[in-house]
């Protein structure tokens, strides 16, 4: 029978260590998590704990796997998520990738190992085949990102109309040079918003100048840097696209900076309507996504899954977006085109 110390010996590290890292103690190096997850996929370890866990069926604990808690969207999912799950009994266990694949895959083995009954992926580092081998251990959905490959449910938005109708607006007030701003080119949610980016652009006979692109922006920090390029350009755009309300608040931190007027030079528009976008001055113009609904949705599927014996369907829940217009787009002197 496979113990803790032998999980302790091939992971190199002590019992106390091994122990700290079973039980979720704070103060524990990541290095030396993923060592512990390996030395026990490996030996097949589950702890007692885990064991007692099994035997009792339930352990009334779901987790939900993000990438930053520091995003605002995440947060008030993660939120809404734990009121949603209080309420049907189950404490939320709250996973932090910080965009690393490795990471993700450990967070997974709370799954095998037993210590929760259920886990909402809210983002995705792997390939889903590489994900697929854990539905074998309980139940996962997807929520806000998402690979259509899955065998699982999941509860997604429109992110394509979200890129259409705020390309639109900003099409409509005259911008014909739109820059496009957003996260991971891996991202599905990314990709499918600049799917709707260049339908709006098509309609109107633009098409996107590939110069204009700027991915991996997540943070304040990254839209600042955005805006810097931006302002060297000898031809630059008039407006901006961007995939979250952080980034569009950074851009207009640097325009401000500058001295560049928005919307008067530059237009952007925003992502989430975060508290974010309604404190900036000027306020900024952003496609709402429906958190509360999402977060409730996510865990009720999730929780149906856990109390069924069956395998799990190929679902998919598509909720509304809704454009909010607001002074960082509206107000320049561009001519609004029909």
């Amino acid at each position: 029978m496979v113990t803790i110390d032998d999980v302790a010996e091939l992971a190199g590290l002590s019992k106390s260590t091994v122990s700290r890292v079973i039980n979720h103690y704070p103060h524990v190096s990541q290095e030396k998590k993923e060592r512990v997850y390996q030395a026990m996929e490996t030996l097949g370890y589950v702890p007692n704990s885990s064991a007692r866990s099994l035997r009792n069926k339930k352990t009334k604990m779901i987790a939900v796997i993000v990438p930053r808690l520091m995003n605002p969207f995440f947060g008030q999912l993660v939120e809404s998520m734990e009121v949603a799950a209080n309420q049907q009994g189950y404490q939320l266990l709250i996973c932090q990738t910080m965009y690393s694949q490795d990471t993700e895959l450990g967070h997974l083995n709370l799954l095998k190992t037993k210590q929760v009954d259920g886990i909402i992926l809210a983002s995705l580092e792997n390939e889903w085949n590489n994900i697929a081998e854990y539905l074998s251990y309980g139940p996962l959905i997807m929520c806000n990102e998402f690979d259509e490959s899955a065998e699982i449910p999941i509860i997604k938005l429109d992110q394509i109309h979200g890129g259409y109708i705020a390309t639109k607006h900003l099409i409509r007030q005259g911008h014909t040079r739109i820059a496009y701003c957003s996260g991971g080119h891996k991202s599905m949610v990314a990709n499918h918003r600049k799917i709707g980016f260049e339908k709006a652009l098509a309609e109107h006979g633009l098409r996107f100048d590939e110069s204009l692109g700027f991915f991996d922006a997540y943070t304040i920090e990254n839209g600042i840097e955005v805006f810097k390029e931006i302002h060297k350009m000898d031809n630059p755009p008039t407006a901006v696209f961007t995939g979250s309300d952080e980034v569009a608040a950074g851009i207009l931190t640097g325009a401000r900076e500058y001295g560049v007027d928005i919307p008067g030079e530059l237009s952007v528009i925003g992502f989430d309507n975060q508290v974010i976008s309604r404190i900036m001055d000027p306020k900024i113009s952003t496609v709402e996504q429906p958190i509360e609904q999402m977060a409730q949705k996510a865990v009720h599927v999730l929780v149906e899954q856990i109390n069924s014996n069956n395998k799990p369907a190929k679902e998919r829940y598509e909720l509304p977006l809704e454009l909010i217009i607001r002074e960082s787009t509206v107000g320049g002197p561009l001519r609004a085109v029909e």
